[in-house]
């Protein structure tokens, strides 16, 4: 018998939703979505998974790391830049990009953890 992955029964703690909506309208949530959603383009999460190996990348290594030309390197990286995600500097001709702080830095971490692990345990189950 298969189980469900839904409840059977309409029923909900008015006191949680209630402490958890509060919480919900304290918090950027529309700008913490946006975040993930430029990490979810596999490129901007190369060049993000770059910039955690080297503390900075001018645009020219990002763009031979990805493949791609300098403009496409470049919009990637104004993407980022745009939510925070990365910071720049120039010097002389050169722009050079970071990761913009060490929480941006831990999530992708993170990210890369939880997907090793995951991969660990789907490898696990194909053994026959």
């Amino acid at each position: 018998m298969t189980q469900k992955d839904t409840c059977e029964l309409y029923c909900f703690d008015e006191v949680k939703v209630q402490r958890v909506q509060n919480t919900l309208m304290e918090h950027d949530i529309s700008g913490m979505a946006n975040m993930f959603k430029a990490l979810a383009d596999e490129t901007r999460m190369k060049v993000a998974f770059a910039l955690c190996q080297e503390d900075e990348l001018c645009v020219c290594d990002v763009a031979n790391i990805i493949g791609s030309s300098l403009a496409t390197a470049s919009h990637h990286l104004r993407t980022l830049k745009k939510l925070n995600l990365v910071k720049y500097r120039k010097e002389g001709k050169l722009a050079f990009y970071s990761l913009e702080d060490d929480h941006v830095r831990q999530l992708i971490k993170l990210a890369s953890a939880h997907r090793e692990e995951m991969m660990t345990v789907e490898n696990e189950y194909a053994k026959p």
